[in-house]
Order: structure tokens, then C-alpha cells, then sequence
């Protein structure tokens, strides 16, 4: 796996998460992110109530559980990885603080080369995270499967590749105490980086207008226009923060 990258005074270091007791100060992280700076319509519908302590529990409890269930590849490589970038705690000399948090997964429509993609009503329990409500479910449901869409048929369509295996940049963020110190550029090289040491070409993500501007620094290209989310009439008058697929390619 990639060396963790060098730490000098003051800069972000980033860290691959070994122990489970990082990920209630990296969802708190996460949640300051898309939970109140940009309230993303996506990550509140499968993070209900973040913003009680309850909340907060349970969306770290998802995540360790996510982290103790990952599988490996035919090389023994992890085919889900969370990253963590800390910085200096301004308030607590000597202590660093998380700053930024990034999931990058190895997937594969050829068993052993990743993890399989998987359609959102096979891969979670939606009526444990809004019990008896149908309509939420069904709503996280179909916009989940719209922003994904794109990323499985790209996954697929690799099937035949060598490696048959996609990197997936699946989230990335930054704290918003602790944006444009390049903290989220120190996360996608990380991975980028990664997929080269594991000979995997190409790379995916879907970008906010937030962090695009970042992906294609570092040589993402989009794909299309923005996403369409086709999602049910009731629905209509939800906030939907765009979302663009992007590509990279090391051979490009």
C-alpha cells in the first residue's frame, strides 16, 4: 500500500484508518462537510439525524462497521480504504486534529479483482435507517442509484480490461475550519497513487461543483453534463446539489 505521506511542520498528513476509534472524530469531520456547510441532499438521507448525538453514533457506527467488513483482492490489497489528513490542532498545541476524510474503493465486475458493485436495495438496510418511512427510503434509494448509475456501467464496462479493476473515489472532504490547505488535493493523490502501486489504470468519481475544480487539477476529466436525478414527482421540490461523473486515466 502507498507510503503515508510525509509530514512537514504544519502540513496535512494523510493516514490510512487502522483503528476504530478514529472514525467518531472523522464522521464529525465528515458531518461539518456535507452535513452543515453544504447540507448535501445525498449524504442527509443516509446520515439521518446527524446532528444529534444519537445521530452522530450511528453514522460512525455505520462506518466502523463498513471498515471491519472489507474484503481483499487476489493480491490481498483492501479492496475499501478511509483515509484520514490530520493538521495541527490550533487550540491544543502538540495534538492533531482530523481535517479531512476520503474512501477510496477497488471495484471489479470479475470476482478477486474488487468488490462487486452492488445496487443500493442490495448492499443496505434502508428501512434501519428510516424506520417505517417508505417514502425516505425510497427517495435515498433512487438517488443513490442516479448518482451511481454511471460509476457501475464505467466498473462493467472495464470487465474485459487488464486489470479488470475501476479505483473508485467514493467521498472526499474537508472540514470547512480547515479548507484550501489542500487538504483534499493530498487525499485524491494519495489514491491516485495507490491505483498506480496496484497497476489499476483508470479511476472514477463523482464531483460536486465544490471539489471538481480539485479532481481535474489532478487530471480527472468529466464526462457529460451534470446528473439527472430521476426521482419520483413527490421529490420534485428537494435541494439537488449537482453532481458531474469524471474520469482519470494514467494513460491519457
Amino acid at each position: 500500500m502507498a507510503s503515508t505521506t510525509a509530514s512537514q511542520h504544519g502540513e496535512p498528513l494523510v493516514e490510512v484508518i487502522n483503528n476504530a476509534e478514529d472514525f467518531a472524530e472523522v464522521f464529525r469531520s465528515i458531518s461539518e462537510a456535507y452535513g452543515r456547510q453544504t447540507n448535501d441532499t445525498i449524504w442527509v438521507a443516509f446520515n439521518p439525524n446527524w446532528d444529534t448525538l444519537e445521530g452522530q453514533a450511528a453514522g460512525t457506527e455505520r462506518m466502523v462497521q463498513r471498515w471491519r467488513s472489507t474484503t481483499t483482492d487476489n493480491k490481498g490489497n483492501p479492496n475499501t480504504i478511509f483515509l484520514k489528513v490530520t493538521l495541527p490542532d490550533p487550540d491544543q498545541p502538540g495534538r492533531r486534529v482530523v481535517a479531512g476524510a476520503a474512501t477510496w474503493l477497488q471495484a471489479s465486475a470479475v470476482e478477486g479483482f474488487g468488490e462487486v458493485p452492488l445496487d443500493v436495495g442490495d448492499g443496505m438496510n434502508l428501512e434501519a435507517l428510516h424506520p417505517g418511512n417508505e417514502a425516505e427510503q425510497r427517495f435515498a434509494s433512487q438517488m443513490l442509484n442516479a448518482l451511481r448509475k454511471r460509476r457501475l456501467e464505467f466498473v462493467k464496462e472495464k470487465a474485459t480490461a487488464n486489470p479488470p479493476s475501476v479505483m473508485i473515489l467514493g467521498s472526499c472532504t474537508t472540514h470547512p475550519a480547515f479548507q484550501r490547505r489542500g487538504v483534499a488535493s493530498k487525499l485524491v493523490q494519495w489514491g491516485l497513487d495507490e491505483a498506480r502501486r496496484r497497476g489499476v489504470p483508470h479511476a472514477v468519481t463523482e464531483a460536486s461543483s465544490m471539489g471538481r475544480h480539485v479532481y481535474k487539477r489532478l487530471g480527472f476529466e468529466p464526462q457529460g453534463s451534470d446528473i439527472v436525478y430521476e426521482i419520483d414527482d413527490e421529490f420534485s421540490n428537494r435541494r439537488l446539489l449537482p453532481n458531474v461523473f469524471m474520469v482519470y486515466s494514467s494513460s491519457s
